[in-house]
């Protein structure tokens, strides 16, 4: 699919993306999606819970909470969203789209 759906500007390292011009890069549908998601997470504050939770089951809770936040998004279909903690400092999310099939994305913690 070619259209685009979702027109975002690219944001890497916190900070807008510039082309040599020094105007803003932009985005569109799966990259803007990821963007969104990874955006969500950060402003949520349930990071900042991960980081200093060690309980196990109170981990779980965490990404429970943030499982639901992901699935608030229309744009993914609920039910497929993973999240997988592949170090203490980074979270990976996958989720499946309507339009435009699987994206996943890392987040630093």
């Amino acid at each position: 699919m070619s259209d685009l759906l979702y027109i975002d500007l690219l944001i890497e390292g916190g900070d807008f993306v510039l082309n040599t011009g020094n105007e803003p890069v932009t985005c569109n549908n799966r990259k803007s999606i990821q963007q969104d998601i990874a955006h969500a997470i950060l402003e949520s504050g349930l990071l900042t819970e991960l980081i200093g939770e060690r309980s196990p089951t109170l981990r779980a809770d965490i990404l429970t909470r943030l499982e639901l936040l992901i699935e608030d998004d229309e744009r993914i279909i609920p039910g497929t969203i993973k999240l997988t903690e592949e170090t203490l400092s980074r979270l990976w999310v996958s989720a499946s789209t309507y339009e435009f099939g699987p994206v996943s994305y890392g987040v630093d913690i």
